[in-house]
């Protein structure tokens, strides 16, 4: 029989999560600008320095130091998850909806569709309407063979499984 959820404060990110997340980030020792227009970024995909200021072309890491970073940087966004999320939950779907809320940004995240779902106790829906995250721009990344964006739909898809569980 599965656990019951969990009141959402007493959840924290999980460290299988972590590593799957950085993962996905991929790895980088020197700061680099990821898509043309993109702000820098270093490590597993981090865009703030320890001091709060922003990543500068030029600044390095090392594994070590960017894993406890990403750490860091995901507390803010299971603070927001906090704050506008108000049933329990899994704690496969408090991972993936972290990690939906650091792809997409707090404020998005909070005034989602997912969140909506979620908050009127539409577990599934909620799941599902991490598909509706599917663009760049103007760009459909759920398209077969765009060269664009794709590993942005493939992400989501691993969200999504995620989301619903061992049994979805």
């Amino acid at each position: 029989m599965k656990n019951p959820r969990a009141g959402i404060a007493g959840l924290m990110f999980s460290a299988a999560a972590l590593i799957g997340l950085a993962l996905s980030e991929s790895y980088t020792d020197k700061a680099i600008i990821p898509t043309k227009g993109d702000v820098p970024t270093l490590g597993f995909g981090t865009t703030t320095r320890p001091d709060g200021s922003p990543v500068r072309m030029g600044d390095t890491t090392t594994p070590v130091d960017a894993l406890q970073r990403k750490a860091r940087d995901l507390q803010k966004f299971e603070g927001a998850i906090k704050q506008c999320v108000t049933v329990p939950l899994y704690q496969h779907e408090y991972d993936a909806y972290v990690d939906m809320a650091y792809n997409i940004g707090q404020g998005a995240f909070c005034g989602s569709t997912i969140v909506k779902r979620l908050n009127a106790s539409d577990y599934k829906g909620a799941c599902d309407a991490i598909l509706m995250w599917k663009r760049v721009a103007q760009q459909d990344c759920s398209v077969p063979g765009n060269r664009i964006c794709w590993g942005l739909w493939q992400r989501r898809l691993a969200t999504h499984k995620q989301c619903l569980g061992p049994a979805g």
